[in-house]
């Protein structure tokens, strides 16, 4: 599959129609960080939006590169089309107005045609300004309220849903460790590899895969909180953001009399 072809067929496909403003490159080939696994994101810029004039025009485009086996026509997005070859190569794209797009910032956009001169007029990205505090003490909370549910899991005998509750403290302590690391250019769900150290690696690495049993649930949890707790009050201090101290106390107590589980420290 030659995906230089597949972009610059789709680009001359839709360079000559009148309501298509623009067309860049997206996602990781848009900030030059793509490789042969990744899929190809396009951001259009559309006089109209995500039309059904648009929709047809990009499946044309599309159907010319390969026959397409999965199609969502924003679905999941009202401005974002989905689909899939025949071969799995994946091609998405975001429909903008020329309203919409000028309030975006030039980071991570290639152009393929540019009718509108769009890219030179969006400023360029504001530098990185570290974690957002507002969202970081959300997940401390959540993480240490999906703790608080343990006792419901146990007291139930939920322990597949148990497993489910693991999942999401996985999800929260990676995101801990993305925003450690600060790694530019985070791109999507699956580019851990390059945004996380060694250590942090290895710390995922080592932490249990849980069987729907009461023993390992538990024990799973357990073992979730003592890898996070510490370094999210550190994560806390750093940023400025108070710890939930009243929170994190009234779960130790309420775990302690549930279960008779007591939670590992959190301070350092």
């Amino acid at each position: 599959m030659n995906k230089t072809k597949v972009i610059q067929d789709i680009s001359a496909a839709l360079r000559n129609e009148p309501t298509i403003r623009a067309l860049f490159l997206s996602g990781s080939y848009g900030a030059g960080i793509e490789d042969s696994y990744s899929d190809i994101d396009f951001l259009a810029v559309s006089r109209d939006g995500p039309t059904d004039e648009f929709a047809a025009l990009w499946r044309e485009a599309v159907g010319g590169v390969g026959e397409i086996v999965l199609w969502w026509d924003r679905q999941a997005k009202p401005m974002l089309i989905n689909a899939i070859t025949a071969d799995w190569l994946r091609i998405d794209v975001e429909i903008v107005t020329p309203d919409q797009v000028a309030r975006r910032t030039a980071s991570g956009l290639k152009a393929l045609f540019d009718h509108a001169r769009v890219l030179e007029a969006l400023p360029p990205a504001p530098q990185n300004a570290g974690p957002n505090p507002a969202r970081m003490k959300w997940q401390f909370e959540e993480f240490i309220r999906i703790l608080g549910l343990l006792s419901l899991a146990i007291g139930r005998g939920e322990y597949l849903n148990g497993i489910t509750g693991i999942f999401h403290l996985r999800n929260l302590l990676t995101e801990l460790l993305i925003e450690e690391t600060a790694a530019p250019n985070r791109g999507g769900v699956l580019h851990l590899n390059r945004l996380i150290s060694e250590e942090q690696k290895s710390l995922l690495a080592a932490l249990p895969v849980p069987s729907p049993t009461r023993e390992s649930v538990i024990a799973a949890n357990l073992a979730y909180a003592e890898a996070y707790l510490p370094r999210a009050r550190r994560m806390a201090r750093k940023i400025g953001v108070e710890w939930p101290e009243r929170f994190e106390a009234a779960t130790r107590v309420h775990l302690r009399e549930a279960l008779a589980v007591e939670l590992p420290p959190s301070a350092t």
